[in-house]
């Protein structure tokens, strides 16, 4: 009963889109918003764990601190551009290539941070 409701949910919007005039547009413009809500909530995650350890990301030295933030804001704009370098086949791989190696930064740093 659960799996023909959401069929039939889906069905639905799938239905406004291809029928409704301006259908499309409306389904780029709710996307969007999606889009913008879930990269919100990400900045407040970054935000409130920013403040939450202030004391530990303060201890960390500058160099180890320019890092971390580089590799956020690698993140950021990765996911800006990301449909830009999704267009070709070099650009995918290198925005694989500096997406693990912010990752890998920000991990390092972190675990580097929890040792001391």
């Amino acid at each position: 009963m659960v799996l023909a409701r959401n069929i039939l949910i889906i069905a639905a919007l799938a239905a406004g889109v291809a029928f409704l005039p301006n259908g499309g547009n409306v389904a780029d413009a709710v996307l969007t918003a999606i889009t913008m809500a879930f990269l919100a909530g990400i900045a407040w995650t970054v935000y409130r764990l920013t403040y939450e350890f202030r004391f530990s990301l303060l201890s960390l030295g500058d160099s180890r601190r320019i890092l971390l933030f580089a590799s956020y804001g690698m993140l950021v704009l990765l996911i800006a551009g990301a449909s830009k370098m999704f267009e070709t086949g070099l650009g995918t791989m290198a925005w694989l290539l500096l997406f693990g190696s912010s990752l890998a930064g920000i991990f390092l740093i972190i675990s580097e941070a929890r040792r001391s």
